[in-house]
């Protein structure tokens, strides 16, 4: 060894040529996004300086001894990806290449001999030295590399702790790669299931909007991930009449999209028409509280009214949800639903729910919305807000869909177009 550098490397080089190859590789192997390309370029940058006639790759990875697996060698015409196509490696049984690696060292053999039955004469041939260099993972040498030279004594022992340093730095830099790898393929998974996760959840929402007489009716849902807890649905009640739920479940993604599921589902077998709406408050309360989230401290908010078309009356009760708006577009006022105030649903089984009525005018425009909307944010965290959600509704040309578009252009404009932190669900509703 010259210099601390083993033997095998090309003689002659002086440290700045070795230095600039030395960069040359790191900026190349920082570059591989995969565990097989980064062993290639590895191989074929190593293969510059250093002098071997043979390169053997092994592992005893998910095997017992005396058995080993090929993963690599530098006589195989076409190269396999140990990590994709493992059915095609060899796996040898006892001789040499096991004695090696369930042994654990690293070592100079500088005089081989190999029994003519031994599996690792396939590989090593008539190759009279090698070096071992086993690659460590938990304290055991999972894998280990063997080069090999035609010559005897070819391997020098002082350059053996360097040999090991440098093949398990580069191994544990490979293993990054799997494990980047592993966590990309896992989190492709579970996005799937989050889509469909996110997909059964919107189908449970209304597939078109009811056609009521007396109002005209726009909605927009919009989800902070895959899947969220914002909820809407409507209810045909007897005598012309509608129910309107808007609900949203503490917390972000698919916990809020399980309690959001379950509560669509406790609507739709409360006994009987949900109505009134202070029944159907309790009757969710008290479900959600003593099975669901009374055990995991959530809660949900709701708003649910019913509305009588042909007086364009408005009965409703609020589980601390936020007041849906009203514009009145015969004097320019407007006013806020916050006439019956409650906890929100989950919290305590014995909340009582009060009720309060409304009687529209044509021409009003309401505005049933979650938190989502009123608390998006901008860039210097300031909360869009009621004032700027009560902007968009002076307009009172627009239709109900052009309300909403209204509405969520402010909300963009506003957060630069900034994902949202939280659900966003809105209806817009035009008395007529």
């Amino acid at each position: 060894m010259t210099h601390g550098i083993p033997e095998t490397i090309t003689p002659g080089l002086d440290w700045r040529t070795r230095l600039a190859h030395t960069i040359d590789t790191m900026r190349e192997l920082s570059l591989q996004q995969t565990p097989q390309s980064m062993v290639q370029t590895y191989t074929a940058k190593m293969g510059e300086i250093v002098t071997v006639d043979r390169r053997i790759s092994l592992s005893r990875r998910d095997l017992e001894a005396p058995m080993v697996r090929v993963t690599r060698y530098s006589g195989w015409e076409e190269e396999v990806d140990p990590w994709k196509q493992q059915d095609r490696l060899p796996v040898l049984y006892g001789g040499l290449f096991a004695n090696l690696i369930y042994g654990n060292e690293p070592k100079v053999i500088n005089q081989l001999e190999l029994a003519d039955d031994d599996p690792a004469r396939k590989y090593l041939g008539d190759c009279k030295s090698i070096i071992v260099l086993p690659l460590y993972d938990q304290g055991e040498s999972l894998n280990m590399v063997v080069l090999a030279r035609n010559d005897a004594n070819a391997f020098d022992n002082e350059s053996l702790p360097q040999w090991v340093w440098m093949s398990n730095l580069f191994g544990r830099a490979t293993q990054t790669l799997v494990l980047k790898d592993k966590l990309e393929a896992a989190y492709a998974e579970l996005d799937r299931e989050l889509q469909n996760v996110g997909k059964i959840q919107r189908s449970l929402l209304p597939e078109k909007l009811p056609d009521i007489s007396t109002m005209q009716l726009a909605a927009y849902y919009r989800t902070s991930a895959r899947a969220g807890g914002d909820y809407y649905d409507f209810f045909e009640l007897p005598d012309d009449c509608w129910g309107i739920l808007v609900a949203d479940v503490s917390g972000h993604g698919t916990p809020a999209a399980v309690i959001m599921s379950i509560t669509h589902g406790l609507a739709h077998a409360f006994p009987g028409p949900p109505s009134p709406p202070a029944k159907l408050l309790t009757y969710l309360n008290q479900h959600l509280h003593d099975r669901y989230t009374g055990h995991i401290g959530g809660f949900v908010t709701a708003f649910y009214a019913c509305y009588h078309a042909p007086s364009r009356t408005l009965r409703y009760a609020s589980a601390g949800h936020n007041p849906p708006r009203v514009k009145s577009c015969t004097n320019g006022t407007i006013s806020s639903l916050d006439g019956a105030q409650s906890l929100p649903l989950g919290i305590m089984a014995e909340t009582e729910y009060q009720e309060a009525e409304v009687t529209f005018l044509p021409g009003d425009q309401v505005i049933f919305y979650t938190d989502g909307i009123t608390e998006a944010m901008n860039p210097a965290h300031e909360q869009f807000g009621v004032e700027r959600l009560d902007k968009a509704l002076e307009n009172c040309m627009l239709t109900a869909e052009g309300l909403i578009d209204t509405v969520v252009a402010g909300v963009e404009d506003f957060t630069a177009g900034h994902a949202p932190d939280d659900d966003r669900t809105m209806l817009v509703a035009k008395i007529r």
